[in-house]
This record gives C-alpha cells, structure tokens and sequence, in this order.
C-alpha cells in the first residue's frame, strides 16, 4: 500500500539547509496498525505530512496503491487526499457553526457524493462510533471525546485507503484518550489500515507496530510479539 524509498525532506533557511527527514526506506501493508512516535522535531511530522499529501519530499519516491505521489499534479494530488487519505488531528478541526452531521457529511460535498447518500453515510459513521444520538449538535455542545469520535466518522466517509491520525489524543484526558484509541483498534480489526503520529508510548502501544524517530530517521522498527508470533 505504501512504499518509500530513499525519502527525504530538506529545508532552507537563508544560507542554512536543515535536514528534517533522512533517508527513508519504509513499507506499510494493507490492513496494519502502525504508531510513529518521537519527540518534537525528530522527523515523524515531516513524515506525516508527506504520507498524508500535504507536502513533498526533497527526493526519493513515495508510491501510495502503486501510484508514484509525486507526478502527481495539484488537483490529483487533493482528490487522493479526498479519497484514500481519512485525517484524524490533534484540534478535531470541526466547523463550530455547523451540526455533527453536516461536519461529517464534508469531504462527501468535495468528493461529489449525492446529497441523500451523504446524509445516509454521516449517519451511519456517527452510529458506529457511538454518536447516533448527537446528529444535530454542534462541536461546542460535545466533549472532548466526542469530538474526536466526529473527526474519526467523517474521516471515514470516503472509505479511504489510510486513515492518518497526527497526535489524536493529545487534546484529551486519558480515559478518552484510551476510548479514542480503542475505537482505531477496532476500525483496524475490520479492515482499516492505521496510522497514527503520538509523542507517548502508552498510546504507542495500541498500535501492532511502533516506528521510533530520532534526529530525521527511523531509530527503530518494532513489531509487538503478539502480532508476529
């Protein structure tokens, strides 16, 4: 599903160039669960953002379902993040304004979904994660959780190929932290391929995999026993 090979990210400041991903090999299988954790300025947003499309790598290739990103055009590239990439962020990054539905219903507006089947989908997605009831609130009138559980169903309603989580319990306490991270469990168990960006080992260990950075590279690569034994 995801392959990169040699991927690097460098900046400039003035005369400066500053290195934020080193060279990167790194595959991801359909239907895996991986965490990427580090501290602040260790390369796992910088990888984030290229995986999820926001930004491109100085060199090497991303390949995401076979499809090389990076001949990709500005309008291809914003219908694969439509389409195969579901974004989960620390913020929520709800429409305060609008209904729990209509934030839900979003991306099926860009994505050209008819309206009746919109409405059906954004139901449906809010009675998996456990809002049915809550259809016509609005953000301010949710918690914290439940928040997160709007961003989760509306990340979800274009069935994508990834769904990309960038510190997705960072604005919660930690019972809904572990809710949060749960229900990923679960989306993952049916079929759904995870990846989730953290700073904490706890939430870490949900994951099947943990990718550890450091300094713009993968330090480490661990599969939990339980998922190869």
């Amino acid at each position: 599903m995801i392959t990169l090979e040699g991927i690097f990210k460098t900046y400039r400041n003035g005369p400066l160039e500053v290195q934020a991903l080193k060279p990167t090999y790194l595959t991801v299988e359909k239907g895996d669960y991986v965490a990427i954790i580090g501290p602040s300025g260790s390369g796992k947003s910088t990888l984030m953002n290229i995986l999820g499309c926001l930004d491109i790598p100085s060199g090497g290739t991303y390949k995401l379902d076979d499809q090389e990103v990076q001949s990709l055009s500005e309008k291809e590239l914003a219908r694969v993040r439509n389409q195969k990439i579901g974004f989960v962020f620390q913020n929520f990054n709800l429409l305060a304004r609008q209904s729990v539905i209509r934030n839900v219903e979003l991306p099926m507006v860009y994505g050209g979904v008819a309206p009746s089947r919109r409405t059906e989908i954004a139901k449906s997605l809010l009675e998996k994660v456990g809002l049915g009831s809550r259809l016509n609130h609005k953000p301010n009138e949710l918690s914290g959780g439940q928040k997160q559980r709007v961003a989760i169903a509306r990340a979800l309603t274009m069935n994508p190929s990834i769904l990309l989580a960038d510190e997705p319990t960072g604005n919660l306490d930690h019972k809904s932290s572990h809710e949060i991270m749960n229900l990923f469990t679960q989306l993952n168990n049916e079929g759904s391929t995870v990846i989730v960006i953290t700073h904490e080992m706890d939430i870490a260990e949900h994951a099947k995999r943990i990718l550890r950075f450091g300094d713009g590279e993968i330090v480490e690569d661990r599969r939990k026993e339980s998922e190869s034994a």
